[in-house]
């Protein structure tokens, strides 16, 4: 609580009632007759409905990414992620990469830990207000045939427009009829340097033209990924797998 020795935080109040779009002239009034404590009690009004308004923001687009399981960074283990030469874990962190619309693959087997870390990244890019779009790739390919099939597909391109950061996981783990590959990839092609895309996939780049049944398809696609994107190599052992064994100890 202010005293009257304290003297009132005034930039702070402008700055929290600027965020809340009050007028410069509103603010001057008040403060020209508020007295300090007055001022105090008005920017901790002011705190607390920025931080309800960045709550629920959080939880809308929470609910937009529709992660199947809401992942974080603390704890991950790095040990077997390999990032490109020139390229540290403090810059992935910083998701950089969102900012210039660059795109990454996470390849590597099954249970490395690929789409932990994708998830965790499209955690982060919530937490600082940026739209993420999370979706099985095989479930995604079935929707947009759906889309299209019920005259929606407009309105689908159009949510993915919006967006900051989309995560393909499970790329490739089923391959798609020519129809599907080609609508997957009005979403890929339409986010080259607009937005960021990751992939997850344990398919090597000279395999993908059997995934979308088009080599031309997936040379355009792969060409778009190494020219404005990064490759982000999986390796070790099985987490699940490990997981699974320490289960068992503990059970024994």
């Amino acid at each position: 609580m202010t005293t009257k020795t304290e003297k009132p935080n005034i930039d702070q109040l402008r700055n929290r009632a600027r965020r809340l779009f009050l007028s410069a002239a509103t603010i001057d009034s008040f403060l020209e007759w508020a007295t300090p404590r007055q001022i105090d009690a008005a920017s901790r009004l002011l705190a607390a409905e920025l931080e309800n308004r960045e709550a629920s923001k959080r939880g809308r687009l929470l609910r937009r990414a529709r992660f199947p399981v809401v992942k974080g960074i603390q704890g991950y283990d790095f040990a077997n992620v390999k990032l490109p030469d020139g390229y540290s874990r403090e810059e992935l962190l910083r998701l950089g990469f969102v900012a210039k619309a660059q795109d990454l693959v996470f390849y590597g087997r099954t249970g490395r830990g690929k789409t932990h870390l994708a998830t965790a990244l499209g955690v982060m890019a919530v937490d600082r207000g940026l739209d993420v779009r999370f979706h099985q790739t095989a479930e995604l390919v079935l929707q947009l045939g759906k889309a299209k099939r019920d005259g929606t597909l407009e309105t689908m391109l159009k949510e993915f427009a919006k967006t900051d950061l989309i995560i393909l996981d499970e790329f490739g783990y089923v391959p798609f009829d020519v129809d599907g590959a080609r609508l997957l990839y009005q979403i890929i092609a339409g986010s080259y340097e607009r937005r960021s895309i990751i992939f997850t996939t344990n398919i090597e780049f000279s395999k993908w033209g059997t995934i979308f049944a088009d080599d031309k398809l997936a040379a355009a696609i792969i060409d778009r990924i190494i020219h404005h994107g990064r490759i982000v190599e999986f390796t070790g052992p099985s987490r699940r797998m490990n997981e699974a064994l320490m289960f068992g100890k503990t059970k024994q």
